[in-house]
């Protein structure tokens, strides 16, 4: 039995010359002005160029919000990493801290201990001027002056004029140096005694300290509201 064989169909082929003068055309004599009059083609091309600008202007404005925010993320790393590391330190060194905390203490209280209270001020006047006379110096004067209020102590200036040999002034000094209770000696001058030879003259302003008691380190913080308040009407 003969099978019967037809022809190959043939496929339709493509003209590109006319395919690409037909696109040509399109492109030709645009109105830049008036683009919704332009071909088919043009038309999304632009409308697609047109979103790409938009996407690309976002991605730009959106990564440059990014970039700062993680540029401000990075020095906030680095300030806290610092304060990690001196916290640290700090941790490290606070049993020594401590120490030092207490040995500060203690020195403060020894110094306390060496500023008289306002009861014991008449005794340490009587220490100074009996030191001056075991020496066998002459007082020829000795004036308390005014006292001066600080924050937590007061100061007491004392005008000396005292007169006697070399050897004993210079006693008197090393036993007020050595008194229990802190005292100074400011503008010494030491100057020959008129008439007297072998006595000198030393003149100084002797400086002793006492510590505020509670009831005056209250009342002067009271003074001090009171004053700002004041200043503030």
């Amino acid at each position: 039995m003969a099978i019967a064989r037809g022809k190959p169909s043939r496929q339709p082929s493509v003209d590109w010359a006319a395919l690409q003068q037909r696109l040509r055309r399109q492109f030709t004599n645009l109105d830049p002005n008036d683009p919704s009059r332009w071909p088919a083609l043009p038309r999304a091309l632009l409308l697609l160029a047109a979103g790409v600008a938009v996407l690309a202007a976002l991605w730009y404005v959106w990564l440059a919000d990014q970039a700062a925010a993680l540029e401000a993320a990075q020095r906030r790393e680095g300030e806290l990493r610092t304060q990690y590391t001196q916290k640290v330190a700090k941790a490290a060194a606070l049993d020594t801290l401590k120490g030092q905390l207490e040995q500060v203490r203690q020195y403060v209280a020894q110094l306390e201990k060496q500023l008289p209270s306002r009861a014991e001020m008449d005794a340490l006047l009587s220490d100074i001027n009996q030191a001056g006379i075991g020496r066998g110096l002459q007082f020829e004067l000795f004036r308390p002056g005014q006292e001066v209020v600080r924050d937590y102590y007061a100061e007491l200036p004392i005008t000396l004029r005292v007169s006697g040999s070399y050897h004993a002034i210079g006693q008197f000094v090393a036993d007020v140096a050595h008194l229990s209770r802190i005292v100074t000696l400011n503008n010494l001058s030491i100057a020959p005694t008129p008439n007297r030879n072998d006595q000198l003259t030393m003149e100084s302003t002797a400086k002793t300290f006492r510590y505020l008691d509670p009831e005056e380190v209250l009342q002067r913080k009271a003074a001090s509201r009171k004053a700002q308040q004041g200043a503030k009407q």
